[in-house]
């Protein structure tokens, strides 16, 4: 009888999600080996503290190509990020019969398709669980556990770095303050626009798209809105409308379309995206026939995300096969009619909220709400005005005309309100 013969995979990068990955892979005791690993600056990884996670006989490189066409390589594992070169890696490493585990979110959002079909064409796996929501299994509990289902809207927060920054505004910080604490601790980069203009976001909402509701989104296409903009006083206000404020990404098939957004919303206390805090995940999917099912957990850091891709892994050593769903390329309507939270910082005079609610009224937007709190300088006055549902296109009309008024000190900030009925437009 013919001995098994070890799954040997080839990883592409050592930092920490690669390291991570080591660690975890050795933990599980599993018939799989590392045998070569890629990363710039061979010789400083060989000698980390981190590397005792693989074997004396594995064979570093800083030539990629010696790992995606090596013949002791039956799984290329990717955890760099990025479109390039990675793509080109991972397709010569598809061309030469290798399986793929990656947990790159830009290349399945934006390449995913193209990539998808050529596995298929070879005959070998691409799984990417780990490129959303980390070590939160919500890919594999779409496409094995909710596959029965029609599911209709996705929403959650999917970057742990907006979630930690929010989290901590929430209890009074500022949001300069948060960010510098958050690249210090490692969860945002240097330059932080990929997390906190929701770039990040709006691919893994793309990726959870072609899943969910089986709909191939340009993630260019997803309207991203900054939470830069978003300052202490807007929670302040939230709480008294029973809310917070998280990072929110929205895709839901309605009159034949894909609505979907990302950015900044107030969250209404009761709903189950509000609980998350720090940087955490969260995954509410809405189906047709199983209503509402919850995915939480931790996204972010070297250890989950490795627990993700270690499980991809093991589904290829256990010959699992590949689930693959049709998806059709769809445009995106990032319209929505919901209430919504303006927030204006104004020169006070007297006239300005007559001003604002005939703007308002010029477009059918009705106000809901008023809210100004005490103890400001008439000189630079906060206050929030609240709207009934509306178009959020048509609403943007209305404030650019209001942004214009000669006693307005900032553009105001536009928030949507999540509510449970939030519809999109047909």
């Amino acid at each position: 009888m013919q001995e098994a013969v070890a799954l040997r995979v080839g990883l592409l990068g050592f930092g920490t999600v690669g390291s991570s990955f080591a660690e975890v892979l050795a933990a599980t005791g599993a018939d799989v080996r590392i045998t070569r690993i890629f990363n710039r600056d061979v010789e400083r990884k060989k000698s980390h503290e981190r590397a005792k996670f693989v074997g004396a006989e594995v064979k570093w490189t800083s030539d990629a190509t010696e790992v995606v066409t090596a013949e002791d390589v039956d799984v290329v594992v990717e955890v760099i990020g990025g479109l390039e070169p990675i793509e080109g890696w991972l397709t010569t490493a598809i061309h030469a019969g290798k399986h793929i585990v990656t947990a790159n979110k830009q290349l399945i959002a934006y390449r995913g398709a193209t990539l998808l079909a050529l596995a298929a064409e070879k005959k070998v796996h691409l799984l990417y669980n780990a490129a959303v929501a980390g070590g939160v299994p919500v890919i594999p509990g779409i496409t094995q556990g909710l596959s029965g289902d029609k599911i209709t809207r996705i929403s959650g927060i999917l970057n742990g770095t907006c979630n930690f920054i929010l989290s901590a505004m929430e209890k009074g910080a500022e949001y300069a303050d948060v960010l510098k604490t958050a690249q210090s601790l490692g969860y945002a980069e240097a330059n932080p626009s990929a997390d906190v203009d929701g770039f990040d976001a709006r691919a893994k909402l793309c990726v959870l798209s072609r899943l969910a509701l089986r709909a191939e989104l340009n993630p260019d296409e997803v309207p991203a809105q900054t939470i830069s903009t978003v300052a202490a006083i807007d929670f302040a206000y939230a709480k008294e409308l029973g809310c917070t404020l998280r990072q929110v990404s929205r895709a839901e098939v309605a009159g034949g379309k894909v609505h979907a957004r990302v950015g900044p919303m107030l969250v209404p206390k009761e709903m189950p995206i509000a609980w998350s805090h720090d940087t955490q995940n969260m995954v509410v999917t809405s189906g047709e026939f199983g209503g509402d099912v919850v995915f939480s957990g931790h996204g972010a850091g070297g250890h989950p995300t490795a627990v993700a891709v270690t499980s991809d892994v093991l589904r290829i050593a256990a010959g699992a096969a590949a689930v693959r769903f049709p998806a059709t390329a769809s445009s995106v309507d990032g319209d929505v009619t919901a209430p919504h939270y303006i927030r204006f910082v104004v020169a006070d005079q007297p006239g300005i909220v007559a001003a604002i609610a005939g703007a308002l009224a010029k477009y059918n937007v009705n106000i809901d709400s008023l809210l100004q709190h005490r103890g400001y300088a008439a000189e630079k006055l906060p206050f929030v005005v609240t709207t009934e549902p509306c178009l959020r296109s048509t609403l943007e009309r209305a404030v650019a005309e209001i942004a214009a008024l000669e006693y307005m000190l900032e553009a105001p900030l536009v928030l949507q309100i999540l509510t449970s009925d939030d519809h999109a437009t047909d």
